[in-house]
């Protein structure tokens, strides 16, 4: 298998407006060796997806990623950026023996 290159990009908040509501921006960070695979997966039922969730893709983070995707969106391939759902947790590292080990999912609404 052969990961790919993706954009992880994390909110950070660069100030403050006039109504005191925070400017944020998103700073980037290239990921290597990352499986993409096009969402959903068949072997998963709609009910357990989150209410008005379209899953656009599959991922699986290598070992060698050790930060928190909460909050944070992903470019796919060159593409508009996915939200990530939920708080993405490792498998244990006994139950992985490829390089692989975190698997994510992304949507993307459009319209």
């Amino acid at each position: 298998m052969i990961g790919e290159t993706v954009v992880v990009e994390r909110p950070v908040e660069t100030g403050r407006n006039s109504h005191n509501q925070p400017i944020v921006e998103w700073a980037p960070e290239t990921v290597d060796d990352v499986l993409v695979a096009p969402g959903p997966r068949a072997d998963i039922p709609d009910t357990a997806r989150p209410s008005g969730v379209v899953i656009a893709w599959n991922l699986h983070f290598p070992k060698t990623f050790t930060g928190s995707l909460r909050g944070a969106r992903i470019r796919v391939r060159g593409g508009a950026p996915c939200e990530v759902v939920g708080d993405p947790q490792p498998y244990t590292l006994e139950n992985t023996p490829t390089r692989w080990w975190m698997p994510v999912e992304v949507t993307n609404a459009k319209g």
